[in-house]
């Protein structure tokens, strides 16, 4: 690696996604890119039935349920498509055509609603958006209105548009309901623990906590498997492709490599004392609090969720002059800070503070977001 490149000397990536992957493993595929391990390939020339791959493929697959401790009656699937696919997948796999529930929390739930209308009957159990149509708090899943024949209940446990997230899964049997919890977690995959009890179905999108865009994690619970709509696409049945061990069709091998290598690493992380998935919530508990408590102390920036509902991933933050936003991200790009620009959607900024994101990008945000206030607040 060049000195051009080294940890010193590269900015601080704080994109939505496809976000920064480690520099410890961004330096291995490098290393790694014409020969793996004396082959004679790299990854992406392998046949993914051949050995090489299979060994990749059994260790990536063996160090997520490790890593996430997945119980045994949960399948790990290697999918394409990302979360907007999964949209989809998910409704032709688990509605049987029927009832679909949908707790509406930002922009990836309301979009994963009108996607399942497609192929099921779906209501909307709770929505939290506000007056101005805004969402910055989490309905209280007490107030949620579910059906007594729902097939599933889906809700999206961290909005990256938005940044909210929840901090606990809700307990659907505590609520009186027996449809399975359908999770899309996307945005903070990986960043803490799951709580698998509550859990039928979980995905994600690989692109912001896992490595490059392809590749599409889904977590089953084995009973729901084996119902989908006739009209499903065999390489989408969550059925065919756990008989195949994701190999139905060809996968996403090389970013199947790459996030074997970041559940490596996060098997490796220490920090805090801690190490592996606890070490890097620890962090981002300090990322996040760090750079919430700047904002709540500024006068020229300001969060607008409740904070009982924030992100520990995506920090959405806005300026209350929006007239110093070009200024504000041309000082932050001359800083090596880069990504800020909120979502077109939303506007303003967002901060997206994934596993990769270290201590010292926060401490450089916090820092620029002081020397901008005492300049221009």
């Amino acid at each position: 690696m060049t000195a051009s490149l080294s940890a010193s000397h590269r900015p601080f990536n704080f994109s939505a996604g496809p976000s920064a992957v480690p520099e410890e493993v961004l330096t291995q595929v490098a290393a790694e890119m014409l020969d793996w391990q004396g082959s004679g390939m790299s990854v992406m020339e392998m046949s993914h039935r051949g050995k090489e791959f299979g060994s990749i493929h059994e260790a990536a697959l063996r160090n997520l349920r490790e890593l996430l401790q997945i119980p045994p009656n949960f399948r790990i699937l290697f999918m394409q498509g990302g979360g907007l696919g999964e949209n989809a997948i998910v409704p032709m796999n688990l509605s049987r055509g029927g009832a679909v529930d949908v707790v509406v929390t930002g922009a990836w739930s309301r979009k994963s609603a009108g996607e399942a209308r497609r192929y099921a009957d779906v209501k909307i159990a709770a929505d939290g958006a506000n007056a101005a149509g805004r969402h910055e708090s989490i309905p209280p899943a007490a107030s949620w209105q579910i059906r007594p024949d729902a097939s599933y209940v889906h809700l999206c446990s961290n909005e990256t548009i938005d940044g909210l997230e929840f901090q606990h899964l809700p307990d659907l049997k505590a609520l009186g309901s027996d449809a399975p919890l359908v999770v899309d977690c996307s945005s903070h995959i990986l960043s803490r623990t799951v709580d698998w009890s509550k859990v039928g179905l979980a995905f994600a999108g690989a692109q912001k906590n896992v490595g490059p865009a392809g590749l599409t994690l889904v977590v089953v619970r084995e009973d729901l498997l084996g119902h989908a709509l006739p009209i499903c696409p065999s390489a989408f049945n969550y059925q065919t492709v756990a008989d195949n061990n994701s190999m139905f069709n060809t996968p996403p091998t090389f970013a199947i490599y790459v996030a074997g290598l970041v559940f490596e690493w996060i098997q490796r992380f220490q920090y805090a004392g801690k190490t592996g998935l606890a070490a890097l919530e620890q962090r981002n508990i300090d990322k996040a609090t760090l750079l919430y408590q700047t904002l709540d102390a500024s006068s020229l920036f300001e969060n607008r969720v409740a904070p009982e509902a924030r992100s520990r991933m995506n920090i959405p933050f806005f300026l209350r002059d929006e007239r110093l936003n070009d200024d504000f991200l041309a000082g932050a790009r001359a800083r090596g800070l880069l990504q800020l620009k909120g979502h077109k959607s939303v506007g303003g900024m967002r901060a997206s503070i994934y596993n990769a994101m270290p201590l010292e990008g926060v401490q450089a945000l916090v820092s620029y977001l002081k020397d901008f206030e005492t300049q221009h607040g």
